[in-house]
């Protein structure tokens, strides 16, 4: 049965929620679970995993596909697309810095990266593989995979359970620190223009920050309601009402309308933004998010302060050498 973080879902159910709040830089290294440390030897078993399509039933899409790790860490569409062109109902979230939440997906139904790995592979529209026994038998016979998977786990080493280990591992070295925003907060008052430092204000003084905290800007796994406030426009032309985020999963109609709340690290890289890929722009997205959320009608200008704030937390994006994936000589899983 799904279980919901009780304390910040109950008082998410409420309405609003209130944390303390304080600006703060986003670590370098992200921890990992006593189950799963990480070694060099997970992080490269990961990597080839992460970027193989053979992990979907038409070998045609990655984990990559959907996260692109050469970008934002998403693709940049409203609606992902899957296996034979199928698209799903919502926006692939940045995988950019997801070590640093607490709950996976949109509406947070995986507590962990492992059990999030896990989802997509076997899900109809996405990977489409229908089990992952089926993937599993897969992988021992790529000579390549019985190698890296002894060298990061051991003898007989090839399962679901590691290899969902071996992609978390992986996407806990996706950590993008040292943005112009972490300078400023380090002490570096240069590393901001004069424009950014007033949004970066008038994101605490509106109360964006209510949500958006902590080091990731995510609220460290907090569950908001979305849309808040009713607007007859903003509905018939976004359709926000249409998804239910969370009840959709724990079926309890109290978690209608109940969101993950997503990072603002590298926010100006991954339009479209909201869950359905409704708002084009970053203007949009802010416009859309002060009345929905906080009842305020923000001016041009206020718009372009925030965005301007927004774009200071673009983050360094460490330096990978792409894998070279085992091979399959002589044959074809399609």
């Amino acid at each position: 049965m799904f279980k919901i973080r009780s304390l910040v879902t109950a008082l998410a159910l409420a309405g609003s929620i209130s944390v303390a709040f304080a600006w703060e830089t986003l670590p370098t290294v992200a921890p990992a679970p006593e189950d799963n440390p990480t070694t060099a030897e997970k992080v490269e078993l990961g990597k080839m995993l992460y970027h193989d399509p053979r992990l979907s039933s038409t070998g045609t899409v990655a984990c990559a596909s959907c996260h692109n790790t050469m970008l934002g860490g998403e693709d940049n569409r409203p609606n992902s697309m899957g296996v034979n062109g199928q698209t799903g109902g919502r926006s692939a979230p940045t995988v950019w810095n997801a070590a640093f939440n607490t709950v996976q997906f949109w509406d947070g139904r995986a507590a962990t990266l492992e059990a999030q790995a896990a989802g997509p592979v076997t899900n109809p529209i996405e990977m489409g593989m229908k089990s992952w026994d089926d993937v599993v038998a897969r992988l021992k016979t790529i000579e390549g995979y019985q190698v890296a998977f002894e060298q990061a786990f051991g003898k007989d080493a090839i399962t679901q359970d590691n290899a969902t280990k071996a992609i978390a591992a992986y996407e806990r070295t996706l950590i993008t620190p040292n943005s112009a925003f972490d300078k400023y907060v380090g002490g570096e008052k240069s590393a901001l223009t004069a424009q950014q430092v007033k949004g970066m204000e008038l994101v605490e003084e509106l109360g964006c920050v209510s949500c958006h905290s902590g080091p990731a800007l995510n609220g460290a796994g907090m569950f908001q309601r979305f849309p808040i406030h009713s607007n007859a426009f903003f509905a018939a032309k976004y359709h926000f009402k249409d998804d239910k985020g969370l009840a959709e999963v724990s079926k309890n109609p109290a978690d209608e309308h109940l969101w993950k709340v997503p990072t603002l690290r590298n926010i100006a890289l991954t339009a479209p933004y909201f869950h359905n890929g409704a708002a084009k722009t970053l203007e949009e997205a802010v416009t859309v998010m002060a009345k929905m959320q906080l009842d305020k009608d923000l001016s041009k200008e206020q718009v372009a302060d925030i965005v301007a704030f927004l774009n200071s937390l673009t983050g360094e994006f460490p330096k990978q050498a792409m894998p070279t994936l085992p091979a399959t000589p002589g044959k074809t899983f399609n």
